[in-house]
C-alpha cells in the first residue's frame, strides 16, 4: 500500500537535524556546501519534504558530528 501521507519520524528526523544544525551556527547553505549535498535538497530534507535514504542521514549526522541514531530519537 503507497502513503499519501509522511511519516512521523520524517519529521522527528527534520526537527532534529534543524535544531542541531543551528546549534552550529550555520546557514542552510553553508551548511548543505560543507557535507557536499545541494542545499535544495537539504532544505527539503530539513523541512521533512524529502524522504531521505539512510546514506544521506549518515552524510548529515556526520557533517554535525553527531551520531546518526541521535536524529531519529523523538525528543522527551
Amino acid at each position: 500500500m503507497k502513503r499519501t501521507h509522511p511519516g512521523s519520524l520524517r519529521n522527528v528526523l527534520a526537527t532534529n537535524i534543524r535544531r542541531c544544525r543551528l546549534a552550529t551556527g550555520m546557514s542552510q547553505q553553508d551548511f548543505a556546501l560543507e557535507i557536499e549535498m545541494d542545499r535544495t535538497y537539504f532544505g527539503g530534507v530539513e523541512r521533512g519534504e524529502r524522504n531521505v535514504s539512510i546514506d544521506n542521514i549518515e552524510r548529515i549526522a556526520k557533517g554535525l558530528e553527531i551520531s546518526p541514531y541521535l536524529l531519529l530519537m523523538a525528543p522527551d
